[in-house]
């Protein structure tokens, strides 16, 4: 992961990456209170489609012509949008949007894990190691293996979040290794695209033609479709050259209290002693990974060496 010093304006747009993303849970659950989650997701990837193209088209960014990155970019769309954005939307069904927000942090635990398995030039290093088991630990805490073994549709949720995170991970990889040369913006768009080919008539089969009618549900569907996706990928993709990748995990930080406190606001949820706990611990483990606390201690040692 690339590390640089946040400027001023890098902080600032951090930030909002993170205000956007957080809200983003709520305002999914606020339209699954109308609308079935296959549809919530065919609208979510093809309004984003939709508006990623005609910035494309504005900023006039050259398009893949061979037919394989196309094929690569639909498998870029079911790693980072079917899957993840069907699985958590079916899961806040039946559990908090804070708590699927924490779960949700735990996908730069996956991403390590994913990186240093599957590409030779990302070592889990010791640091690393002790990030992703002490991520791990957090998840497993948030989620209270206890409760699995009374195995209900609550336990089912987290799971499905958590196996979200990791089709988020595995997408990392893929666009690593199979989307390379490609402008980021054209790579959204094209993933999208994919995606919406697939959820679409997905959408249409399972739930017929859904159209929203609620003030909330419309509303809630235009901030998670165009706010906190396609302008979000515009902004990460900025914060990301600014920035660098390792800043972003950062991002991953800001999101779970931004949701916990909107959850509880609008919907009034609640959580658990422990769900705190467990975004404690992951959290710490994020902060490691990150490593820059780990790097100022050890230039602090030397100083005073």
């Amino acid at each position: 992961m690339t590390t640089r010093t946040l400027s001023s304006r890098a902080w600032a747009e951090l930030a909002l990456l993170g205000l956007i993303w957080g809200a983003s849970f709520l305002s999914i659950r606020i339209a699954l209170d109308e609308i079935p989650f296959v549809t919530s997701v065919a609208y979510r990837v093809g309004v984003a489609a939709i508006v990623l193209w005609t910035y494309v088209a504005l900023r006039r960014l050259p398009l893949p012509r061979d037919p394989k990155m196309w094929g690569a970019l639909l498998v870029m769309g079911l790693l980072n949008n079917v899957v993840p954005f069907s699985l958590m939307a079916w899961g806040q069904l039946h559990i908090e949007s804070g708590l699927t927000s924490i779960l949700n942090a735990g996908t730069a635990v996956f991403g390590v894990l994913a990186a240093a398995f599957f590409l030779a030039d990302e070592r889990l290093t010791l640091p690393r190691a002790v990030g992703v088991g002490l991520g791990f630990l957090g998840v497993a805490t948030a989620i209270g293996l206890e409760n699995l073994a009374n195995f209900d549709i609550r336990s089912a949720a987290q799971l499905a979040v958590v196996a979200g995170t990791i089709s988020y991970a595995l997408a990392s990889v893929w666009a690593r290794t199979q989307l390379g040369g490609l402008a980021p913006q054209v790579q959204a768009a094209g993933m999208l695209t994919g995606s919406s080919l697939v959820m679409i008539p997905a959408a249409l089969w399972v739930d017929g033609f859904v159209i929203p009618t609620q003030t909330d549900t419309i509303l809630a569907v235009g901030y998670y479709a165009i706010i906190a996706t396609a302008i979000a990928y515009l902004l990460y993709f900025r914060v990301l050259a600014m920035a660098g990748s390792g800043n972003l995990m950062l991002c991953t930080l800001i999101i779970p209290p931004v949701a916990i406190l909107l959850g509880a606001w609008v919907r009034e949820e609640a959580l658990s002693n422990q769900v705190y706990l467990g975004f404690a611990l992951l959290a710490l483990g994020l902060i490691i990974l990150d490593g820059r606390l780990l790097r100022a201690a050890r230039a602090a040692a030397t100083r005073g060496a």
